[in-house]
């Protein structure tokens, strides 16, 4: 098959692209990368994974790859969040991590994602060197138990770095002496019970579910979006807590509902950290979005005349921008709840951000629901929909093609008055309402992004959108 590096890493169905002998030609590629980048230094890696089918049993394999080409390996010894590893490899300064994990991907997939020395997702310019190499040396390979003996490759359990910088990142004091019901929801993920650990000791209450270990992911993709939350949202209504916050399968994604069981949308979430950074903490600094991000994060930054990036989409645009120091970075997001925070890695972190989150709602003194109505009153008022349709990846992109060479005059009714194509095709109207269709490139799935100024014009937009593109 051909191995492709998305957004973050390369992904694939288990069994059928992702198997021991693709995962160990991927893993010699970024070996031979390592070594042409460090010829004569000795190469230090740290390889981590989640909580899917055989994920400790790939990353065992990926470790014995990267000990039969001489490069020093720590594999952890359970599963552990991808915001740790990318934390751990800034922090001891190694050549970079491995995790296997697929995020939020159905169960059925698994997949390879290399962290930078950095501490941050690789950039287009790393994954296209590695790309380049796959398939040219033949795979090396030490078993594990050689490996050890060898001194090349260590078992390793997680330090307490991690947890350390969290809790002095975060007002954590105040957070665990507030007088609040929180629900976490890691979704089966490896956020496990990292949150509820932070927040003890005080009045705080937290109640986790979906805690434990289940590579089915209880039957629901582990993302958190509304149509995998009907659990998360009765289970506030019923225990009368302040909100939840929610982690994807790899907990780098934060996702939150409010008081109500009502999801607080990806958006709003960037929306209420980046007014919380600014107004409560005093930080200045330029915000980036991505091409599917709402266009109130545009206004916000533009009301406080801060520098305003546009990337394609996928975190590591973001994080490219968060590396170079002239930018000044203060926040940035993507619409899939990957957000970035000066004073941290240059990668998403859904556990530190969940703690930022209530930190600004706790800060605030008011509801969240409440939070998300002045951001509207101050602001304008903007609902946001996605869809994901599974399509044939040669019918999404004909798609794009005809918006692109025939754009319609107008869509459900509603003017188009110009297109935007950095990522996808763009339909731009009148009043800064938007509507996106973007083309998965690893697989047949075609997403459709909607941001209106009511629900009704949102609700028309995306009926007429998922029309036009199962009909393409």
């Amino acid at each position: 098959m051909q191995i492709k590096f998305g957004t973050d890493g390369w992904r694939a169905q288990i069994a059928d692209g992702f198997t021991y002998a693709n995962l160990e030609i991927v893993t010699q590629a970024l070996a031979d990368y390592l070594k042409r980048e460090n010829p004569n230094g000795r190469n230090s890696v740290l390889v981590g994974y989640d909580r899917r089918f055989a994920s400790d049993h790939f990353a065992q394999r990926v470790a014995e790859v990267l000990a039969g080409n001489k490069i020093h390996v720590d594999l952890y010894n359970h599963d552990v969040p991808t915001p740790l590893v990318s934390f751990e490899v800034k922090r001891r300064r190694l050549d970079g991590g491995v995790v296997i994990t697929a995020s939020h991907n159905p169960p059925e997939f698994n997949g390879f994602k290399f962290k930078a020395p950095y501490g941050g997702a690789a950039t287009p310019a790393i994954t296209n060197e590695i790309e380049s190499l796959i398939g040219q040396t033949a795979p090396k390979r030490m078993l594990l138990e050689e490996a050890k003996r060898h001194g090349i490759c260590e078992v390793i359990s997680t330090s307490n770095d991690y947890r350390q910088h969290l809790e002095n990142f975060v007002a954590i004091d105040e957070l665990r002496n507030a007088d609040a019901l929180v629900i976490a929801d890691p979704m089966h993920g490896t956020g496990g019970r990292w949150i509820e650990t932070l927040l003890f000791g005080g009045r705080l209450r937290v109640e986790t579910i979906r805690a434990w270990r289940d590579p089915l992911f209880g039957g629901v993709l582990p993302e958190p979006m509304p149509w995998s939350l009907e659990l998360t949202a009765r289970t506030i209504r019923e225990r009368g807590a302040l909100m939840a916050l929610i982690t994807d399968g790899d907990a780098d994604r934060v996702g939150a509902m409010d008081e109500n069981g009502e999801y607080i949308n990806t958006h709003q979430i960037l929306m209420i950290l980046l007014l919380h950074l600014v107004r409560q903490r005093g930080w200045k600094g330029s915000v980036v979005r991505t091409f599917s991000q709402s266009v109130i994060v545009k206004r916000i930054a533009e009301s406080y005349g801060f520098r305003l990036f546009e990337t394609p989409v996928g975190f590591k645009h973001i994080g490219e921008i968060m590396l170079d120091p002239e930018n000044d970075f203060l926040v940035g997001g993507e619409e899939s709840g990957g957000i970035g925070v000066r004073g941290h890695v240059p990668e998403r972190d859904g556990i530190l951000n969940s703690l930022l989150l209530l930190e600004a709602v706790i800060a605030s003194g008011k509801k969240p629901s409440e939070m998300v109505r002045d951001i509207w009153h101050e602001f304008g008022e903007f609902h946001f929909e996605r869809r994901d349709l599974h399509v044939p990846m040669e019918s999404g992109m004909r798609l794009l093609n005809e918006l692109r060479e025939k754009t319609p005059d107008q869509l459900a009714g509603y003017k188009v008055v110009g297109i935007a194509t950095r990522d996808g095709l763009k339909l731009l109207f009148e009043d800064e309402s938007w509507i996106l269709f973007r083309q998965s490139g690893t697989e047949p799935l075609l997403r459709i992004y909607c941001e209106a100024t009511t629900v009704k014009k949102m609700t028309a937009l995306m009926d007429a959108g998922e029309k036009m593109a199962r009909e393409a």
